[in-house]
């Protein structure tokens, strides 16, 4: 009897079954897509530094912000919102991962029209090391400068700002505190994704160190089928102070600082508008901004 024939079908199905080290790849490089969608949606949120971040700047200096630096810019959201804002306005994000600027290259990117991405710029370069373009204003947001542990790796960092800005230029860092960043505590919100669905994300907060200032901090998402996505984001953290912050800007040579703290409504609870302010209230935890005038 002679054998059956495949059908070109049938071939072609299984030439197109990837091989189990192939699978595995895709399925990590798919889950990594995936985790960072979750954090641009549960996490982010670039109006701040888009909006409100330019009058500031023209408040300070006189004039407007057209030249952007985003410092550890992970998957580029912010620098991607920016050269949107004009015709002049231009953007370079700097980070040290390649996957997550990968991402922000292929998906983010997308979003940009032809005009705008000639704009925008992604680098896989150090902050450590001066650009040689400069800035009108540089950004570290979303507490990521606490990477930085002793005060020597910081100020080297402050001064490699300051020779990356313009004359008159910002320097913005984003950062936390207060018992209730330090605590050791879960908290966790619904958000619903378009085109994923309602997820839960868990921040989870671990011991803190109160002698080196040095603190654990973790994202996990669950899933709508269920699928629990543990540690997606890890973070090991010196918690920076502001005044201390602000000595080392003035160490490194910035002429002038500025807090923006968050303003509190009736009840206690803020507001998300700052306003430049030389106290705080004894907040459980609080968001600011230290800002540095070259």
């Amino acid at each position: 009897m002679a054998p059956k024939k495949k059908t070109a079908k049938k071939i072609a199905k299984k030439k197109q079954k990837p091989e189990p080290a192939l699978a595995a790849e895709m399925a990590r490089i798919e889950a990594e897509v995936l985790k960072f969608r979750l954090y641009e949606a549960t996490v982010q949120s670039p109006r701040w530094q888009v909006d409100y971040l330019p009058q500031f700047h023209e408040w300070l200096t006189g004039r407007a912000p057209l030249t952007m630096r985003e410092d550890f810019c992970g998957t580029g959201r912010i620098s991607c919102e920016w050269v949107k804002k004009s015709p002049k306005h231009r953007a370079v994000g700097l980070d040290l991962d390649p996957e997550t600027l990968a991402y922000a290259d292929t998906f983010n990117r997308s979003r940009v029209g032809a005009a705008e991405n000639k704009r925008l710029s992604f680098l896989l370069q150090d902050v450590l090391v001066p650009t040689r373009e400069k800035f009108d204003t540089v950004g570290a947001y979303n507490f990521s400068f606490f990477i930085f542990h002793e005060r020597q790796m910081m100020l080297k960092y402050v001064r490699a700002v300051l020779k990356s800005l313009k004359s008159k230029g910002t320097f913005f860092l984003e950062l936390a505190g207060g018992e209730g960043f330090l605590d050791r505590m879960t908290e966790d919100k619904v958000v619903r994704v378009p085109g994923i669905g309602k997820i839960k994300q868990v921040w989870e907060q671990h011991d803190f160190d109160p002698i080196s200032c040095v603190s654990d901090y973790s994202i996990h998402f669950r899933l709508p089928n269920g699928t629990w996505m543990n540690d997606a984001f890890t973070y090991h953290w010196r918690i920076w102070g502001i005044r201390e912050l602000r000595d080392i800007l003035h160490e490194a040579g910035f002429k002038k600082t500025v807090v923006l703290w968050e303003t509190a409504n009736r009840k206690g609870n803020g507001t998300g508008e700052y306003l430049p302010s030389e106290t705080g209230d004894h907040a459980h935890a609080w968001v600011a901004y230290v800002v540095g005038v070259k």
